[in-house]
């Protein structure tokens, strides 16, 4: 039995037999939210490209279309260095546009018509219908959830929205612990069920709620990839809010070159660059989204099984994936866990994973053995 077979034989014990990508030495085809990753040309340490907010395309540069706006609360960005000279440029990006916009209005916390927000308001226990695409994003969170005994869990909203970190607006104190409990209470993954046909998710919890940000750009990432894939692209990098997939080559014909930012918000530089070609990655840190009580540092990742913000070393995880939305919720999973859980799981699951632990005034880098093994075949 190969390694991909193997693994998928593991998954399917798991209540949704979806496969865990793997990196072998003969597929090359590996397994990595919230990270800043931008394309570094050759011999260049600019870590700004992928954040910028150009609106409209670019002119072709040594073969290099560009398109990039804003979507789904952040910057995006789609570089395509093989792009079909009888495809209009025009009607590609309005394509990508109205793409993101369909991921937004189904999956967005912030749009009170969106399907999630709607599901968020009713209390019924009965079935209530979604899109394809909300039960196949729903599909694969449970899988990670499961697969991460809770550490990543689409349900924890009530929690993300008491600490200050979702759309209810932002707090400066700690919860009491009383409400903290009280919110546990209408959380759980376990409480939530999904079906693909006809699909339909269902609580079991009439408060329960979902929010799907720590996946849902990976999502979209994978829709634009297959967008660029139909249209007979095969070298190109698509980019939103830091999640990404890196297809070919880059303009030098080369594997495009991603840096991974050091996890420190005051002192923004590359700490890793890593060579990706026909992947996706993504990275989850807490370094950009907190608030600070009495010397304490509180921060958006939030452990469901405390309830509160993780409190270990771990700052930043980025995890390489065939899938960007399995790479986005394992990227959370493996920062919710720690340093020393989340390698146990990246090292058992053969996930590619790379660990920045902060160190007094320094970070610490550690790469899964399944990342070490892509970089070496890499070189």
């Amino acid at each position: 039995m190969q390694r991909g077979e193997a693994n998928q034989t593991k998954l399917q014990s798991l209540r949704y037999p979806v496969a865990c990508p793997r990196i072998s030495r003969r597929t090359q085809s590996p397994v990595m939210h919230r990270w800043t990753g931008v394309f570094v040309p050759k011999g260049s340490f600019l870590f700004a490209a992928a954040c910028c907010t150009l609106l409209a395309c670019g002119a072709p540069k040594n073969g290099l279309v560009s398109f990039s706006g804003s979507a789904m609360g952040t910057v995006w960005t789609v570089q395509i260095t093989d792009l079909r000279r009888d495809l209009s440029h025009g009607a590609l990006e309005r394509r990508i546009i109205a793409t993101l916009d369909e991921v937004d209005q189904a999956m967005s916390t912030y749009k009170e018509d969106s399907e999630v927000m709607k599901f968020n308001r009713q209390i019924s226990t009965d079935w209530f219908p979604i899109s394809p695409p909300v039960a196949a994003v729903l599909r694969e969170a449970l899988v990670i959830s499961q697969l991460s005994n809770g550490a990543f869990d689409i349900t924890v909203s009530p929690l993300v929205n008491l600490w200050g970190f979702g759309p209810t607006g932002a707090r400066t104190q700690r919860p009491p612990t009383a409400e903290i409990r009280s919110a546990r209470a209408q959380t759980g993954y376990e409480n939530l069920e999904v079906r693909l046909s006809p699909p339909a998710m269902r609580k079991k919890v009439a408060k329960l709620s979902i929010d799907l940000s720590a996946i849902a750009k990976g999502y979209a990432v994978d829709r634009i990839s297959a967008l660029l894939d139909e249209n007979g692209s095969k070298n190109y990098l698509v980019e939103i809010g830091g999640e990404l997939r890196a297809m070919g080559n880059n303009p030098q014909d080369e594997p495009w070159r991603i840096g991974v930012e050091r996890p420190d918000a005051d002192s923004p530089q590359i700490e890793q660059i890593l060579p990706l070609r026909n992947l996706g990655m993504a990275t989850s840190g807490d370094y950009r989204n907190f608030f600070e009580e009495d010397g304490k540092r509180y921060s958006h990742t939030i452990d469901p099984n405390t309830g509160e913000p993780v409190t270990h070393s771990l700052a930043s995880v980025s995890v390489l994936a065939d899938s960007v939305m399995r790479a986005d919720g394992l990227a959370t999973a493996l920062l919710v866990l720690g340093p020393r859980a989340g390698a146990e799981l990246a090292e058992r699951e053969e996930i590619a994973a790379l660990f920045i632990e902060r160190k007094a005034d320094t970070y610490k880098l550690t790469m899964s053995s399944t990342l070490q093994q892509y970089l070496g075949d890499a070189d």
